[in-house]
């Protein structure tokens, strides 16, 4: 018979051999008892093994629970934090809303006084344009009677001037010549080149002469820098023409700038003023 034939026919009658056989039954367990254990050292392992893992369920259940303890004291310690954080931002957020109310109050305030300020500034300057337009049209006024009073004032003063030396003319020309034997004469020659005016007119001189002595003389009632110039180009063309040195040159006036009393001064130009003269 084959092995495998053996081998079916023991598969097949095995069990119940050893249901009959108590003795092939006791061999068959001695034969493997090396390899298997016995019903009750099977037991005991398997209590054992129930025991370990009662406990480690145990253990793992008193982990578990201190677990949940820290758990629970984490989650309570959290809240409490948020809790006092909330407590905080609430706080924040509620003086941040006090502050903004007194911004708002405050920018309101400020609002109301810059318009309180821009009405008073509106009625202040409609105010001063209306001072203005009445000082402008009382200047206006003003000025048209000073140039009324100018031109009065300057008319009378220009005759009086014309006057005034005409006058001290006639009175040097009567004194010197009656009590003093000197010729006075008062010059009116015509500038055809414009050598002194810087065209041609007329040129007007006092002439004084004294036994040959030649002054050349200008009475005016105020001279000024530029008519002080004026008498000396006067002087060269009448010496010019009538081909003969002054002896002195002589400017007789109450009010002399001092800016032509100092080109006289320059030019060799006696002045004879009043004490008081006119500075500019």
């Amino acid at each position: 018979m084959e092995n495998s034939q053996l081998t079916q026919l023991i598969r097949r009658e095995l069990p119940g051999i050893l249901r009959r056989d108590r003795e092939m039954r006791e061999w068959v367990l001695s034969l493997t008892r090396e390899r298997y254990a016995d019903k009750n050292e099977t037991e005991s392992r398997f209590d054992r093994v129930l025991d370990e893992l009662r406990r480690e369920r145990e253990e793992n259940f008193r982990k578990w629970e201190v677990n949940q303890q820290e758990l629970r004291a984490l989650r309570e310690e959290q809240n409490r934090k948020w809790e006092e954080q909330n407590r905080k931002w609430e706080e924040q957020n509620r003086k941040w809303e006090a502050n903004q109310q007194e911004l708002r109050a405050l920018r309101e305030e400020q609002n109301r006084k810059w318009e309180e300020q821009n009405r008073k500034w509106e009625e202040q300057n409609r105010k001063w344009e209306e001072n203005q337009a009445t000082i402008n049209a009382m200047l206006a006024e003003i000025r048209g009677l000073g140039r009324k009073y100018d031109s009065t004032i300057g008319a009378l003063g220009a005759r009086w001037g014309l006057q005034t030396e005409q006058s001290f003319r006639n009175a040097l020309a009567g004194i010197l010549g009656t009590s003093f034997g000197v010729e006075v004469l008062n010059v009116r020659e015509y500038d055809d080149a414009g050598e002194v005016f810087g065209r041609p007119d007329q040129i007007e001189l006092d002439v004084i002469i004294q036994n040959g002595t030649l002054i050349l003389c200008e009475i005016k009632s105020s001279i000024s820098r530029a008519e002080m110039h004026t008498f000396a180009r006067k002087v060269a063309f009448y010496e010019k023409r009538h081909n003969r040195k002054a002896d002195r040159m002589l400017v007789i006036s109450p009010m002399v700038e001092e800016r032509a009393r100092a080109l006289a001064n320059e030019l060799g130009i006696e002045v004879y003023s009043y004490a008081e003269d006119v500075v500019v």
